[in-house]
């Protein structure tokens, strides 16, 4: 009888989640409607090279458009070539879009594989490059084994719903902050950073930044040593 019970009680809550995650509340459907004249605002301001209203058009679009819709279930491939769907992460997810061709900050990969090697029993780090497979399979071993390195190549994928909905709508790198339920709870752009910056001083800004949107998928007890202040490397 206590099984039955856990059974339907089990049945309820996945039909419960599966009725929420609905077409109209997709983060395809909620940029879909209204990408369009984002992108029209936005060009208009870096074409006035007002840089600031560039940046308060795009956070208006995740505050009040992605942030709460959910994550398709798009399908994407390891380097094994084997196919996956997004919604194969049980955890919560921490998931960066790249291309090879990024220039990362001299301390960011670093700064990402300490995160990784330290929450990954609590998060799916994620590393979702817009490229080829021989491309990324040779960035991949700049980072930490504890990331899932995936990969869409859009010459074998010209139509794919992915690229238009995730590469072409907000940019890259771009890092979406998931919950288990594939909720989306933040977007961030990439942090700008000058050449010849400082190890020290580029590692602290990433770590700081990244861990940051963990704390939200994570309720971190944040201390002095892992909170917001400066993690100097030797």
């Amino acid at each position: 009888m206590i099984k039955k019970l856990l059974l339907l009680l089990l049945l309820a809550s996945f039909t419960a989640h599966s009725q929420e995650i609905g077409p109209e509340n997709l983060f395809s459907t909620q940029i879909g409607k209204n990408i369009k004249q984002y992108r029209q605002k936005s060009q208009d301001a870096y074409a006035n090279k007002d840089f600031e209203r560039a940046e308060f058009l795009f956070d208006s679009l995740i505050n009040n458009v992605v942030n709460d819709s959910y994550l398709d279930n798009f399908k994407v491939k390891k380097l094994s070539g084997r196919k996956v769907e997004l919604y194969d992460f049980e955890k919560p997810v921490f998931l960066i879009t790249y291309a090879s061709w990024c220039t990362t900050g001299v301390g960011e990969i670093p700064a990402l594989n300490e995160l990784a090697e330290k929450y990954h029993k609590d998060i799916d780090f994620v590393l979702l490059f817009w490229d080829s497979k021989d491309k990324v399979r040779k960035t991949a071993r700049k980072y930490s084994s504890k990331f899932t390195v995936l990969y869409v190549d859009e010459k074998e994928n010209t139509h794919d719903h992915i690229v238009e909905t995730m590469k072409h709508s907000l940019g890259f790198p771009t890092s979406f902050f998931i919950t288990k339920e594939k909720q989306i709870v933040d977007v961030r752009r990439g942090i700008l950073h000058p050449y010849n910056e400082e190890f020290n001083s580029s590692y602290n800004m990433h770590y700081n930044a990244y861990l940051n949107g963990i704390s939200l998928l994570k309720n971190l007890n944040l201390d002095a040593e892992d909170g917001y202040v400066s993690k100097l490397k030797p």
